[in-house]
């Protein structure tokens, strides 16, 4: 896969690709990162990537040339890429949209900045808008690290187990089970019998028990969108009746 990544700071994404599934990925020939800097399309030699809103109004907007022009540019290189701009007005990203994306050959990644892009960016380059949350942030480069790690450990050969990326929260659309391990007992606090007993059909069955526990406990809302098999079917309707008797009693 290949990933450019359109910024106004590209030094933000120096330190974390140096580093875990970043280099994996890259040292293993998986992915190749591209760090494109907005402002080496700008077209004056202050470098401007921004300017004051139409119709007036705080901050700045980043200018549509500039942007545009570092798209096409990597674009001419690698045609057909999908334009990802990360932007709290985008459609949510989740673990379906990761997969997604991590089955595409190419993706480009617009950064915006200051108070956002100019519209016409969002109406004729981008393909793709993704929010990661409904909260605000200085700009879009912590938000596309974020989408690139979820999508990245999705590529087979990045992680060392090809079921790890599988068997986490949000995978199947269900929290993950509780994770112990060594000792089996710290400071009077101990892992779970069952995971010691050697016994895979019951360890199997107990964390698919919690992985139900936990999402009804927390995030019942994911169960209305969960495609649940079975046997998981079946460990749910026993948890809500004892919570319907629990709550008779």
């Amino acid at each position: 896969m290949r990933i450019d990544v359109l910024t106004l700071f590209p030094k933000l994404f120096e330190e974390p690709f140096g580093y875990g599934i970043f280099k994996r990925a890259a040292d293993n020939g998986l992915v190749s990162v591209n760090l494109v800097n907005i402002r080496d399309y700008a077209h004056d030699k202050h470098r401007t990537a921004d300017d004051s809103p139409y119709g007036g109004g705080a901050g700045m907007v980043m200018k549509p040339e500039p942007v545009f022009e570092a798209a096409e540019a990597v674009l001419e290189e690698a045609p057909g890429g999908r334009v990802v701009l990360l932007t709290p007005q985008g459609r949510p990203f989740s673990q379906a949209l990761a997969a997604e994306l991590a089955r595409e050959d190419h993706l480009v990644f617009i950064c915006g900045h200051y108070e956002g892009v100019d519209d016409r960016i969002r109406q004729h380059l981008a393909t793709d808008e993704i929010s990661i949350g409904d909260y605000v942030l200085t700009g879009g480069e912590i938000p596309a690290m974020v989408v690139m790690d979820a999508v990245l450990r999705l590529i087979p050969g990045v992680l060392g187990s090809g079921e790890s990326p599988i068997e986490e929260s949000h995978a199947g659309g269900l929290l993950e089970y509780p994770q112990y391990t060594r000792p089996p007992d710290y400071r009077g606090w101990k892992v779970p019998e069952i995971l010691l007993s050697g016994n895979h059909g019951e360890i199997a069955a107990w964390r698919r028990e919690q992985e139900l526990i936990r999402t009804l406990e927390r995030r019942p809302d994911l169960l209305e969108k969960a495609k649940l098999g079975p046997e998981y079917k079946k460990t749910l309707e026993r948890l809500q009746r004892g919570g319907d008797r629990k709550n008779r009693e």
